[in-house]
């Protein structure tokens, strides 16, 4: 084919005519090749998908398209399957490659139009189809749940960890779907995404106590998307005991204990004093430790400042990952029942804290209120998820198209020794 040896270079060629006075037949006898029919690309480029009939493109392969000639330039890509997708991608600066960047469907058929244009400027173009196979390999889709089978208290959530995360609304659904809560008795329920990779699930109110909870997954062989597919997950088994509450009012200085709503005994406490208040909400018990050393540096409370602490502290009861524990306080006695002058802990007597620590277990609740501190965390620093009203819990469900909260912040969830 031939073109205009003019057409790479409008700009010099009209400004010759223009110098020269003359007319712009000087430069241009057959049209303005530039806005000519573009020409058949097909011996400018190579193509990475093959095109033949009955052959099919790996999708776990990128798309690429190279110019052959030094002089050749690739000027546009387009990409997209039958159902309207399009595959994004990227030009290299000179213009002799184009690559995708998003993955290809499988199974799917694909248009792709590319621009190209020679040494001259001259336009060409290029269109092509291709169709992709089944992927070579299925990626996998594991589920681990939470908490260990075992005995705890009426307020422990179900969690399901995702080892990768899953963004699209309908691939959310499609895992959810599978992820089965079964109770006796049977109440209402709901998973919750935390985030990508986590999943929450409790009941409206909280357990029945003497529940049998069994958690498994139907998700084994499901199909979530193109590439990934359900794996198999472990179950487990969960029962309640009593229902166990432990109403602590900061206001008041006083710890209410509930036992399937009947009052069983009442404590004088001391909470965190002006600056260091507890957080107000419901909380779970994490976990119980005879013996905890608690330092001021961690959190945050620099050595030798007049809040500096560190101390031996016996019967602790975890309720946040930052470091707020039901403990034993004999250092307060003399405040407890009366001022908060701990610095974020419920403190009291070392035979209230024994006997509180051998009453509550993994799950049980601790509500704080009266505290001028902030609410406690929904997610991330332990079992917030008490503190959110059913309608919304429900609306962090996939099966109501809604949208669920950010993730968790990754420096929450680190386990911190304590706040005295």
């Amino acid at each position: 084919m031939s073109h205009s040896p003019c057409a790479r270079n409008v700009v010099s060629c009209t400004l010759l005519v223009i110098a020269l006075g003359v007319g712009v037949t000087a430069c241009h006898s057959g049209g303005n090749p530039l806005a000519d029919k573009p020409y058949d690309a097909a011996d400018q480029i190579s193509f990475s998908a093959p095109t033949g009939e009955g052959k099919r493109a790996d999708p776990d392969k990128p798309l690429e398209v190279v110019a052959k000639n030094d002089d050749d330039r690739i000027t546009d890509v387009t990409a997209e399957d039958a159902t309207g997708r399009h595959v994004a991608g990227e030009l290299d600066a000179d213009g002799r490659r184009w690559h995708s960047t998003s993955p290809l469907a499988a199974n799917a058929h694909y248009t792709v139009q590319i621009s190209t244009e020679d040494a001259d400027g001259a336009p060409g173009r290029k269109v092509l189809t291709f169709d992709t196979s089944m992927p070579t390999t299925k990626q996998r889709l594991k589920v681990t749940f939470g908490p260990k089978s075992g005995e705890y208290g009426v307020g422990q959530p179900v969690t399901a960890q995702l080892d990768q995360p899953v963004k699209d609304k309908a691939q959310r659904a499609t895992v959810e779907r599978a992820l089965r809560v079964d109770s006796v008795p049977a109440v209402q329920g709901s998973w919750y995404w935390v985030s990508d990779k986590e999943l929450h699930y409790r009941p409206m109110d909280y357990w029945p106590a003497h529940a049998t909870i069994r958690v498994h997954s139907n998700l084994d062989g499901v199909r979530i998307s193109d590439r990934l597919w359900g794996a198999a997950a472990t179950p487990v088994t969960l029962t309640t005991g009593d229902k166990l509450l432990a109403l602590t009012d900061a206001g008041a200085h006083e710890m209410t204990v509930y036992k399937n709503d009947k009052v069983i005994n009442t404590i004088p406490i001391t909470t965190g004093k002006p600056g260091y208040e507890t957080r107000n909400g419901v909380k779970v018990v994490l976990e119980k430790q005879y013996f905890v050393r608690m330092k001021g540096t961690t959190v945050g409370i620099a050595e030798g400042t007049a809040d500096s602490y560190d101390l031996p502290v016996y019967y602790a009861t975890r309720v946040t990952w930052s470091g707020e524990y039901v403990h034993a306080a004999p250092w307060s006695v003399g405040s407890q029942g009366y001022a908060n002058v701990s610095h974020g802990c419920t403190g009291m007597n070392t035979s209230n804290a024994e006997w509180f620590f051998d009453t509550f277990r993994p799950g049980d609740l601790v509500k704080v209120v009266n505290s001028n501190g902030a609410e406690m965390e929904h997610f991330g620093n332990g079992f917030g998820d008490w503190n959110i009203a059913w309608k919304d819990w429900r609306n962090g469900s996939a099966l109501v198209n809604a949208t669920p909260d950010g993730p968790i912040p990754q420096d929450a969830a680190r386990v911190q020794p304590a706040a005295l």
